[in-house]
């Protein structure tokens, strides 16, 4: 990895922007009343994929474990499957290839303090991070964040930050950025997705998966779209063609997108998926499956609990959230037209962390699945609004 940094450009309208923090996204999207992140751009002639400090500060992120799945890529009548294994990261999630940029682009920006807006998984990596960095981090979370997080972010030296519901803790980043501190994830209305030197750091899964066979299609768990932008940016750089690229979602919200509904619209729906819940669409997650041809898959919890389980009988305890990439591609490969087609699936946590072994509130109300269910379409549309917002609103995508 090299950095041959020159400008940013918007994700949406490709307008070129000198090298700075935009926190409302593009300012001429803005301007117009949309909302869109924007990409860092590179001097030509560099090979592979670039990332703006290639030397940051690490933990040993990256180069995580790719599980050939023979048993499941037959049963989905596929040529080959693998599992992406990102829970083999230093803090158990794929937020720690994000951190590592973040973490570097806020100390190359002299802020002292790093805040963030989590369900547990991207604000125990920011908190390492910064950690070993010697910089102090605030997570805003809400009542909902399972104990097992609390401890471990606190272990880290990081100050938690309790509110009712998320748009309360975006309201909060929004005061801490004012007084100088440097935000790690996403605080606006339309959201944006996270700053854009931070998903910059998934480009090393495209980067990774490219070094192989190059898949036919990868699928991820999906919320804002940092990850799915990141990937989509890797591969578009290497040059070598960019996969198919499949979001799963625990209800019908970039799917809505893609039929026609306005991005900027809020999406309700009732989840037990915390990491990928949320009511909220950005422009960097449309345009990385409209630049793909990809697809955006509702995946219920039934099916995610289901895909679970599968994937424990291969050896593979995932997180629910994660586990929804398996059930995403086997509602995919249903119809048999990706049979002899190379799939990965990322998954992204461990199910050792699952906030729904720890957290009564994010169960669902039947986690029996009914034999089959793992190749069952979810149902899409309109979901039933949640009661808990708390819950709700837990994003971590």
């Amino acid at each position: 990895m090299t950095s041959r940094l020159t400008g940013m450009a918007c994700l949406r309208c490709a307008e070129p922007w000198p090298v700075a923090e935009y926190e409302a996204g593009c300012p001429r999207c803005a301007a117009e009343g949309h909302a869109s992140n924007l990409r860092l751009t590179y001097s030509p002639g560099g090979r592979g994929a670039s990332l703006p400090y290639p030397e940051a500060l690490s933990l040993g992120e990256g180069g995580t474990p790719l599980v050939e799945l023979p048993e499941l890529a037959s049963e989905l009548k596929l040529g080959k499957l693998s599992a992406k294994l990102e829970w083999c990261n230093p803090t158990g999630s794929h937020k720690d290839r994000m951190s590592a940029q973040l973490i570097a682009r806020a100390l190359d920006h002299g802020a002292a303090r790093v805040v963030a807006a989590s369900s547990g998984n991207g604000g125990l990596s920011v908190a390492a991070y910064a950690a070993r960095a010697g910089l102090s981090a605030e997570i805003a979370t809400t009542e909902a964040l399972p104990r097992v997080y609390r401890r471990a972010i606190t272990a880290y030296g990081a100050t938690l930050v309790g509110f009712a519901d998320s748009m309360a803790r975006w309201k909060h980043l929004a005061k801490r950025v004012g007084e100088g501190a440097f935000a790690a994830t996403n605080y606006k209305v339309p959201a944006i997705g996270t700053n854009p030197f931070g998903i910059e750091g998934y480009k090393t899964i495209a980067a990774e998966l490219a070094a192989g066979t190059m898949p036919d299609l990868v699928v991820m768990p999906c919320s804002r779209g940092d990850l799915l932008s990141g990937i989509r940016l890797g591969f578009e750089e290497i040059g070598a063609g960019v996969p198919m690229l499949v979001a799963a979602e625990p209800f019908a919200r970039l799917e809505r997108v893609l039929a026609g509904a306005d991005y900027r619209e809020p999406f309700a729906g009732d989840t037990a998926q915390a990491s990928i819940a949320g009511s909220t669409v950005t422009w960097q997650a449309v345009e990385a499956l409209r630049a793909s041809a990809g697809r955006a898959i509702p995946v219920d919890d039934r099916a995610a609990r289901a895909a679970q389980r599968r994937l424990a009988a291969c050896g593979l305890h995932a997180e629910l959230s994660a586990a929804s990439a398996l059930a995403a591609l086997a509602i995919l490969a249903a119809g048999g037209g990706f049979a002899g087609r190379h799939a990965v699936i990322v998954l992204t946590g461990s199910g050792s962390r699952d906030p729904g072994d720890t957290d009564p509130a994010a169960r669902p109300h039947d986690e029996a699945a009914p034999e089959g269910a793992l190749a069952q379409p979810a149902t899409t549309g309109v979901s039933p609004q949640r009661t808990d917002p708390s819950v709700q609103q837990r994003e971590n995508g």
